[in-house]
Parts: C-alpha cells; sequence; structure tokens
C-alpha cells in the first residue's frame, strides 16, 4: 500500500507547528517595543512551500510529496506609532513605536493552525483505520 497520504499528512503537522509556535511567539511579543537587536519586536511568519510535484506529476496521480515550512521571515507592515511621552522608548516628540502585531489577527491565525493540524491528524487516523481493516481482511 503507498503510504504516501502519510507522509503528506505528517510534513503538514510539522509544518503546522512551525505556524502556530510563531504565532505564539507573536502574542507573546505584542507589547515589546525593545528587543536585543534593538527596536521594536517585529511580526514574524512562516513561509510554507510544497514538496516535491510538478504540476504534471499531479496530472499523472503521482501527486504531491506534502509541504514544508521553508523559514520565518518578518512581515513588512509598519510598526504602531503611539503618542507616550513617558514612556521610556518615546522618541524626541514623544512617540512610541510599538509591535506591528494585530491580537485579533493572530488568534484566528492560530484557530486556522489548530484546525489544519487537527484535519492531518484525522486523516492520519483514518488511513490507519484503513490500513488495519485492509490487513483483518487478508486474514
Amino acid at each position: 500500500m503507498d503510504l504516501d497520504p502519510l507522509s503528506i499528512s505528517a510534513s503538514a503537522l510539522v509544518a503546522q507547528r512551525a505556524r502556530m509556535n510563531v504565532v505564539t511567539e507573536n502574542l507573546a511579543n505584542a507589547d515589546t517595543t525593545r528587543t536585543p537587536q534593538g527596536g521594536p519586536y517585529r511580526r514574524r511568519k512562516v513561509v510554507f512551500e510544497t514538496q516535491g510535484s510538478a504540476f504534471a506529476d499531479l496530472l499523472s496521480g503521482q501527486g504531491g510529496r506534502g509541504v514544508r515550512a521553508m523559514g520565518v521571515v518578518d512581515a513588512q507592515t509598519p510598526l504602531r506609532r503611539v503618542h507616550q511621552p513617558g514612556h521610556p522608548d518615546a522618541d524626541a516628540e514623544g512617540y512610541v513605536s510599538f509591535p506591528n502585531v494585530n491580537p485579533v489577527m493572530e488568534m484566528v491565525d492560530l484557530m486556522a493552525a489548530t484546525r489544519a493540524y487537527e484535519a492531518n491528524v484525522t486523516a492520519i487516523q483514518a488511513l490507519k483505520t484503513m490500513v488495519q481493516k485492509a490487513l483483518e481482511l487478508g486474514r
């Protein structure tokens, strides 16, 4: 039996776990105005890529080989500037640059990653059940 569905779902589990880790890091640093690198924390996001197949492989029935987290990049959205003259990180005009993290959007992203993770766990469980039933038929 071809176990490609298992490797595809397993790769998706790893990728979604990486996505969940980055989202929780974003949420934890939503108010961090000073990082060791200097300046406020910048929202990060995971970049995914497909593994393997070209379009011709999909047409011939070879299918894909899954997904992987290619890397983590800083989101290129503007920082929030808030007027807080008493803040230790305020500039000469009294503005503080806060991270470009929107907690509501991060929670939505976290929920989507969790649902995708759960869907792949369900797919693995379904494959496991089918393999067990096939083995039972062979007895």
